[in-house]
Parts: structure tokens; C-alpha cells; sequence
């Protein structure tokens, strides 16, 4: 089960609904898993973006969702079986639809505590993830700073030779179904646990031995920037972001980004977010800000506009536990504005994405597209315009979409992902390149910006291979992809857009 997070959290916490409202059950005569179950159920009716679509308690009966090895397990099943009513008239399959675990939802879960731990920065892992460039090359594919892995020197692009003594890491890419394979499992079950020894082979072909344990940390979101002196007088700024984590994390390593640019009298500006699954939005304006031309200051940034429900202050199981003002969810009160930060003035900005690229990051990339030209460098983003906060139910928190954003040209609805080269998305579709670090010009989505900024075109490429397989990309759909980096990095579908407004408790 692979879930992704897009969430607005909410600061209260509080009890499921002791008596169901829709069955008149009361917590004498029902467990606490079916408590907590018809609380999803009602919430759902009320909160969810698609509420109108989700059948009458009778004809859903949340006790007859398939019941999990435990409760979580149980919870999601019931979740899932919600998401998946609403069918989007584009495609003819449910809003949620999941192309590597149909029947799954895409957008919402239920959730143990763990999201607000990990967009205030902190992490309790090995700091680093690996990708194969081809089937038999495995390689480092992401450091973050200050991390176990960055302690070890590990750096992205080393090609990993053996992981915990085992060389035998290749796996079989004509098989029909290679994200199945033996020796991928066997590298992504040592991702699991809680030390791991590789093999690392560097540029010079020189190895070394480094053993990385799992450790907690602070992240700095900002992996690498620097500013390239291109041909022509032109300089390219060019920042890799990892994660939206809050501004009192990231804004200082984002200043300090955008400070050198402005030093250096960028003409251009690349933002690295391939690997970049989202986080708070208030990140994202953040960003938006130093880019956005200054003559945009007080106009609509994006609005976030919630369920029809929400609109018309009907709310009952809301209102029950938070103080909410008439109004609150109107859109007129949901609309964000540009406040211009910096003194950058450009025109145009490239963005790198790939499927892992969600949520805020998907934010940031809309929000600009109606005031300078943005070209987007990789391949399709996972398509994720909606957002949701939370809701307390017992112990968990449960998430389920129940707004889109909309730019200030009323542009949203990429649920099938922004794709590089298209008609709506301008720019140039190509495969991550896990061989060479951050910043090397050679690399080759960023040798595509390079290109654009000296020649005022793409440099084209003969029959791309699809990432991570040997075999041509029209083989392969990008899905597989995203099913193999899913497995080898589950933090990439962690998936989050958190808004800063709070629903305040009544008690």
C-alpha cells in the first residue's frame, strides 16, 4: 500500500463521535474500531471534496470493509473503498485512482502521527536513497545534508557495488514484471532496516566501505545551489530543493539560495524539485515570491477552493468540536497574494520534475505559470491539485481531499500530472540521470537548461532509455517507474501540502 500525503492540519485534537449520527449506535453496543470507523464514514460526508458521490450508511456499512491485521490496516481499508465513488469524466476511473494499486486511494490515508514530525524537519533515517540507471547500475541517487549518509560521504552519483556483502543487485529487466524481482527486493528490504553497509564505487573508480546507521536528524531541504557561468554573459542559478518543510526551517536556507543569485546577477533561474513530494505551502509561496516579477505584488497568487458543503457552512461534526466562523471556508477567504521578495527580476524559470515531483511543489510551478514563462525539464509529475487537513479520529488522523487550488488564471486540475514538453507544460521530456551530482552541467535534465539558456533551444536526444530499465522508453510506462522508486524510496510518494490556517477548539 503506497500513500501520499497533501495535508492542512488542523491543531485541535479530538474523540471520535460517540454516538453515529447516521445509525444511532452507541458506544455500549459497538468496539472502538467501529467507533472510530463510522467517524471516517461521517467525516467523509461532510468533508470530503467529493462527498456527494459516498452512498447512504446502509448501503456502504463501514463494518463490511475488509478487516486488516490491525486496526490501522482495517481504518485504511474503509478509507480506500471511500475513495474510490467519484469517477473523474477524463478518464472514466475514480478522482483517486491508483495506476500501480487499483482499488487504493491516491490521495487520502489515515495517518499515526508521524507527518507533522517529518515537515518540522525532522528525520529518523539513513539520509540517503539509490536508483538503478540501467538494470545492472545501482547508484546513490540523493544525499541530504547533515545526515548519517552524508556523515559515511556518501554523495549522489557513487555506483553501489554490493549492499551488506551481496553483489548480486542487477535484476532482470525483461521480466514482466521487474519491480517484483528477487534482487530488487533483496536491495530494497536492506533499505528497511536500521544499518546498512555498501560497496561504493566513485568517478575515479576508486571504492570504499561505508556502514550507515539509522539516526535522527535536521534536514536542510536545500541539497545544493550554486551559480553556473554560462556562454554569453549568461548565469544560471540553480537550486536542488528536497522538501517543503516548514518556513522556520527552510527559510533560511532558501534566503541564502536566493541571496547569492541576487549577488550574482543571475539572468536565469533553474529550481532542481525532482525528488521534491511537497510539504507547507507556505514554502511554496515563499519561493513563489523571490521569483514572481514585482509588478505582480497584491495580485491572486492561488485560491484554494473547498467542498460545496464547507462553502455553505454545513458542517455539523465540525462544528461540534471547533469554533469556525461563518465564512471560514469561502474562497474569498482562502485566496493567497503575491508579495515580491528579493530583487530578482526574471522572466522565465525552469523547473526539473519528475514523478516523484507532488502537492506543493506541483503549487509552486502553478502558481507562476500565469506571470513568467516556466518550462518544465523531466518527466510527468504525480498530478496531485487537491489538498485536505486533518482530522483527529482516536489516535490517527485521517486525510481525505476536501479542496483544489486554482491559480490566479483559474488554472488546476493536473490529476494526471504536469507532462515536460506538452502543450499546457512547455519545456523538454527526459530521464533523470543518477550518474552525475547536483550541479554538474553535464547531468542530463540539467545539461537541458544549460542548453535552452545558451542556444534558445533544447539540445534533442535519439530514443531516450527509460530510467532505471535498458530497454526503450516506449516499452515501459513512466508507472513502472514510479512503482520501482516507490519501493526503493518510499519518502518520495510521501506526498504533502500543508496550509497554515487552524481550526481553533471549542474546549
Amino acid at each position: 500500500m503506497k500513500k501520499v500525503y497533501f495535508i492542512l492540519v488542523a491543531v485541535a485534537v479530538f474523540a471520535a463521535c460517540k454516538k453515529n449520527s447516521q445509525t444511532g449506535s452507541s458506544t455500549s453496543t459497538t468496539t472502538l474500531l467501529n467507533r472510530m470507523e463510522d467517524s471516517i464514514y461521517n467525516y467523509s460526508t461532510e468533508e470530503y471534496l467529493w462527498y456527494d458521490a459516498i452512498p447512504s450508511y446502509a448501503t456502504f456499512n463501514p463494518y463490511s470493509t475488509t478487516v486488516g491485521a490491525d486496526d490501522p490496516t482495517t481504518l485504511q481499508n474503509e478509507v480506500d473503498k471511500l475513495s474510490q465513488y467519484k469517477i473523474n469524466p477524463a478518464t472514466g476511473k475514480p478522482y483517486e485512482y491508483s495506476v500501480n494499486y487499483p482499488g487504493e486511494a491516491k490521495y487520502s490515508f489515515i495517518d499515526g502521527g508521524q507527518v507533522a514530525t517529518q515537515l518540522s524537519g525532522t528525520h529518523g533515517d539513513f539520509g540517503f536513497s539509490v536508483f538503478y540507471n540501467t538494470y545492472n547500475d545501482l547508484r546513490i541517487k540523493y544525499v541530504n545534508p547533515g545526515s548519517p549518509a552524508a556523515t559515511a560521504n556518501l554523495v549522489r552519483g557513487y555506483k553501489v557495488i554490493a549492499v551488506n556483502g551481496n553483489t548480486n543487485i542487477a535484476y532482470n529487466p525483461n521480466s514482466s514484471n521487474p519491480n517484483n524481482d528477487p534482487n530488487l527486493l533483496f536491495v530494497v528490504n536492506a533499505l528497511s532496516g536500521s544499518s546498512i553497509t555498501l560497496l561504493l564505487q566513485k568517478p575515479d573508480n576508486t571504492q570504499f566501505t561505508a556502514t550507515v546507521a539509522v539516526a535522527n536528524y535536521t534536514i536542510n531541504p536545500v541539497l545544493k545551489y550554486t551559480v553556473l557561468n554560462l556562454a554569453g554573459g549568461k548565469k544560471l542559478g540553480y537550486v536542488v530543493f528536497s522538501q517543503f518543510t516548514s518556513p522556520t526551517n527552510a527559510g533560511s536556507q532558501l534566503d541564502a539560495a536566493f541571496n547569492s543569485f541576487i549577488s550574482a546577477g543571475i539572468t536565469d533561474l533553474c529550481i532542481d524539485l525532482r525528488y521534491n513530494g511537497g510539504g507547507y505551502v507556505a514554502t511554496a509561496e515563499y519561493i513563489d515570491n523571490y521569483i514572481v516579477p514585482a509588478a505582480q505584488t497584491g495580485t491572486k497568487m492561488y485560491t484554494s477552493v473547498y467542498n460545496s458543503k464547507l462553502q455553505a457552512d454545513n458542517y455539523p461534526f465540525l462544528a461540534q468540536k471547533y469554533q469556525i466562523t461563518p465564512g471560514y471556508f469561502n474562497q474569498a477567504n482562502n485566496t493567497s497574494y503575491f508579495a515580491k521578495k528579493g530583487t530578482l527580476a526574471l522572466s522565465r524559470v525552469f523547473f526539473i520534475v519528475t514523478g516523484s515531483t507532488a502537492s506543493a511543489s506541483e503549487l509552486t510551478i502553478n502558481n507562476l505559470i500565469p506571470e513568467v514563462n516556466v518550462q518544465l525539464i523531466g518527466t510527468t509529475s504525480y498530478g496531485k491539485p487537491v489538498g485536505f487537513f486533518a482530522i483527529p479520529v482516536y489516535t490517527y488522523n485521517l486525510y481525505m481531499p476536501n479542496f483544489y487550488t486554482a491559480n490566479s488564471a483559474g488554472q488546476g486540475g493536473y490529476y494526471a500530472g504536469m507532462t515536460p514538453g506538452s502543450a499546457t507544460y512547455p519545456g523538454y521530456y527526459d530521464y533523470d540521470d543518477v550518474t552525475k551530482d547536483f550541479g554538474d552541467p553535464t547531468e542530463v535534465l540539467l545539461s537541458h537548461a544549460v542548453s535552452y539558456v545558451t542556444k534558445g533551444s533544447y539540445t534533442a536526444v535519439a530514443a531516450p532509455r527509460i530510467q532505471g530499465l535498458a530497454i526503450p522508453a516506449a516499452t515501459f510506462s513512466d508507472d513502472v517507474v514510479r512503482d520501482m522508486t516507490t519501493k526503493l524510496d518510499p519518502a518520495a510518494h510521501f506526498s504533502e501540502m500543508v496550509s497554515s490556517k487552524k481550526l481553533l477548539p471549542k474546549f
